[in-house]
């Protein structure tokens, strides 16, 4: 096998068959062997297809130079974010020019009798450290030496001498706790390993709370390590034996109460710790039986929480209740509405400040916040929420910063083509100030336009467009179109600015977001049409919209690239099944090809938590039968596919290796076309492949290079 390359011939991955049964259905698998990751026929097949991928695709290594050329280029690389106050503290990274990695940095902050003084972000110089600036960080010392560097996470403690945080240098999120003195510089003996996300200290300082996960990859433990005692003695705080809910963990806004959430898709239970009392046991505030999704605000100064649930509220309605109301026996017919629920306004979540809450809204697909004042919240004196107001017709704003002592809350903006933006939004006159725009090399917002279009599924559903392209672009006459799309987890494709797209459209494409059932774009129904039984709504929406875009006049028939990951990735695999003459080439980026036979064992990783969003194959056969007739590598056929690169990682968990390796496999076994099908895969990387920002370049050029050697566009135009 390690010769293919040498002569560009593909790989040939023995068949050793095995059989998979179910609901009386036999299921003849040729490549399972390819799941064993330890094997050196195994690594020795992924290293081959490496090398036939590479010897494939040489003639793009030019032109993956130039995009990456052009990314670095665009990208002002020496740079820091906007200072964000904590404790005392100014918080921020700064990133250098040719340093893969941030450095996270903090300066005192002065204590004045005016608020805005107070506030206001010192302003620091990119390019020059201050005199009392500190490192409490640097990602490039860290991962120095290391195949792989990721932090997982960090926390620090009330008075701000101690740094909890994580390393990954693996790619499989499987993460290790390390603790700094940031008065000495020194790591404390305390190293705990197999640590998932999410990390917090206890009031007192004496205690770091944090997650670990099951042999499914599944957080399932909440555990409590107390400062200079041995790791094995850690307290378990929390255990979620429920195979198909996912744990995790937060502070209260007043830090002082541990709020413990598990939940899936459906439904989720939250409980609480109270850190300030040694004998506080886990209470519980809203049961898993009501089969409610809900998220929790506690107001303890007034003795109530605020609660986002969906409780005859599809979309989500933000309700008040005393706090002794909730428990076993809550009721939400109890609770006292404060935000109704709408049809066309989606409440993604809540945020306490001292004055306000803040509500993250989806309206007209796009995220918003409002600002609700605490006064008279819940009686008929409330007021009407107040929304800034931005320029973009389609954009984001999401809340990134509110604390119960600030005067104010930060804002991240970014639009198709409005680099991100930093707001300060003072709470007291609803003020926005900008405080920065992220600075774009060689870029002129207005030689690119993004517009919104809409196609019409075969069930008459209208399904959202995200159209973007150069402004001197003919659309008179069809146009070659790279078109993406995701559509699962409700998860939504949102606007955003992105520096590798721009070399994409500057080559003549039009970059096309399909926003298919199954993502969030327009609320939970939209979520709820694209999953379990009605998943194949992800599917046929995309080739409809693949078709509108022809029909319309926008697309060229014969230069479609499709781009999807992850879940997108089994959107791309369906798509290359069901209709693979619309597209000249499918890039799939991690794909979750093989689901069947993921979700179908529940000691894989994650496998029992997907319950929930494709259902249970296991217990019910209906379930096993749908999803065995969309399952990319079951359905494989007999005909001419298109160009496809498969892109992967060999430590990814979320997605193993092993589906796109399998799909491959089958692809060149079965299809009968002439078109090259390649296997990339990362040796040293996780879910979102190789680490670092240059590592991150060079794969989005790898992709978009691909694509671009598809259309014929590798020239600027």
């Amino acid at each position: 096998m390690t010769d293919a390359s040498l002569n560009n011939t593909p790989p040939v991955a023995a068949k050793r068959p095995t059989t998979r049964s179910f609901h009386g259905d036999d299921f003849i698998d040729n490549y399972e062997w390819l799941r064993e990751k330890t094997s050196p026929e195994v690594i020795n097949h992924l290293k081959a297809e490496n090398d036939y991928t590479d010897a494939v695709t040489a003639a793009q290594q030019p032109l993956r130079d130039d995009l990456f050329n052009e990314i670095k280029a665009r990208t002002v690389e020496t740079d820091l974010s906007v200072p964000v106050r904590r404790r005392g503290w100014w918080y921020f990274t700064r990133s250098a020019e040719g340093k893969p990695y941030t450095v996270q940095c903090r300066v005192k902050a002065t204590d004045t009798s005016d608020p805005v003084a107070d506030w206001t972000p010192p302003v620091i110089d990119a390019e020059q450290s201050l005199p009392a600036e500190e490192v409490l960080l640097d990602g490039n010392a860290l991962a120095e030496g290391q195949p792989f560097f990721s932090l997982g996470g960090m926390a620090l403690n009330e008075e701000g001498n101690l740094l909890a945080y994580c390393v990954d240098n693996a790619g499989d999120e499987r993460f290790t706790l390390y603790i700094k003195d940031l008065k000495t510089g020194q790591l404390l003996p305390d190293v705990i390993e197999g640590v998932f996300y999410g990390l917090a200290f206890s009031p007192d300082s004496s205690t770091v709370f944090y997650t670990v996960v099951d042999e499914t990859w599944r957080p399932n433990q909440i555990r409590a390590h107390r400062l200079g005692t041995d790791a094995a003695e850690d307290q378990l705080i929390f255990e979620e034996n429920d195979p198909g809910m996912w744990l995790g963990f937060d502070l209260s806004p007043d830090r002082k109460v541990l709020m413990i959430s598990s939940g899936n898709s459906e439904y989720s239970e939250t409980s609480m710790l109270d850190l300030t009392d040694s004998n506080a046991a886990v209470t519980l505030l809203v049961p898993r039986d009501l089969g409610l999704l809900h998220g929790i605000d506690l107001m303890p100064a007034a003795g109530q929480a605020l609660i986002t649930h969906d409780y005859q509220a599809p979309n989500n309605m933000v309700s008040l209740a005393n706090i002794d109301q909730l428990g076993k026996d809550t009721s939400p017919e109890q609770w006292q509405s404060v935000v109704a629920h709408e049809d066309t306004v989606k409440i993604e979540g809540t945020i306490l400040t001292g004055s306000h809450v803040i509500l993250s809204v989806r309206r007209d697909t796009c995220e918003r916040v409002q600002l609700l004042a605490l006064e008279g919240l819940g009686t008929a004196a409330q007021a009407a929420p107040i929304e800034p107001e931005f320029e973009d017709e389609l954009f984001t704003a999401s809340p990134t910063f509110a604390e119960l002592d600030a005067p104010l809350i930060r804002i991240s903006y970014t639009a198709d083509f409005t680099p991100a933006r930093v707001y300060d939004l003072w709470l007291e006159d609803q003020s926005l100030v900008l405080r920065k725009q992220t600075p774009v090399n060689d870029y002129d917002p207005s030689k690119y336009v993004s517009t919104r279009d809409w196609a019409t599924a075969a069930d008459g559903t209208k399904i959202p467009l995200t159209v973007m392209r150069r402004v001197d672009l003919d659309t008179s006459v069809p146009q070659p179109v790279l078109i993406y799309g995701y559509g699962s987890y409700e998860a939504s494709m949102d606007p955003g600015f992105g520096i590798p797209r721009l070399s994409v459209l500057d080559r003549g494409v039009i970059f096309v977001i399909v926003h298919v059932r199954g993502g969030g774009e327009l609320g939970r129904d939209w979520y709820l049409k694209g999953k379990k039984l009605h998943k194949k709504n992800t599917f046929t929406d995309f080739v409809d919209s693949t078709k509108h875009v022809i029909d319309s006049g926008l697309a060229d028939p014969q230069r479609i690239v499709a781009l999807g990951g992850s879940a997108g990735g089994l959107l791309m695999g369906a798509i290359a099944n069901m209709t693979p003459q619309l597209y000249t080439a499918i890039i799939a980026q991690v794909p979750f090809v093989d689901a069947l036979t993921s979700i179908l064992d529940p000691d894989l990783p994650l496998s029992a938590l997907e319950w929930e969003e494709w259902g249970n194959p296991i217990e019910s056969k209906e379930v096993y039968d749908y999803m065995k007739s969309y399952s990319p590598y079951e359905n494989v056929t007999a005909q001419a596919y298109p160009k496809i690169a498969a892109v992967t990682s060999l430590n990814d968990t979320r997605v193993l290796y092993v589906e796109p390796a399998k799909w491959v496999a089958k692809l060149r076994e079965v299809g009968t076309g002439e078109a090259p099908i390649v296997l990339k895969t990362e040796m040293d990387g996780g879910h979102g492949g190789a680490s670092g920002r240059y590592e991150s370049w060079k794969s989005r050029a790898w992709d978009y290079a691909f694509a671009l050697d598809s259309l014929g566009c590798t020239k600027l135009i």
